[in-house]
């Protein structure tokens, strides 16, 4: 579990102290999930570490921009699990982990 059972809300305060534009109010939630998802698979504890996953996740707004940041060519989102995670957000918005 996150941060001794962190609540989603709490986890998206954080984010805003220290980093308020980093991921939209629904790409924390999403995040928020997968972390809460991956770590209890794991059966590990997890501290939060707000500056960590800043670092090592990204959000997009849309494949697009992706694309060019990456200067990739993919056709889907769908596409990118070959390479990193993905944490979908919506049909157009999801977060990966930088590679």
């Amino acid at each position: 579990m996150i941060m001794q059972q962190l609540k989603k809300s709490q986890f998206r305060d954080e984010f805003h102290k220290v980093r308020p534009d980093n991921f939209s109010y629904e790409g924390l939630g999403a995040l928020y999930d997968w972390l809460e998802e991956y770590y209890s698979e794991a059966d590990q504890p997890y501290d939060l570490d707000v500056i960590a996953l800043c670092c090592e996740f990204s959000e997009y707004d849309s494949l697009q921009q992706f694309n060019e940041d990456y200067n990739r060519e993919y056709e889907n989102i769908d596409d990118i699990t070959d390479d990193t995670w993905v944490i979908k957000i919506n049909s157009e918005k999801f977060i990966i982990q930088n590679f």
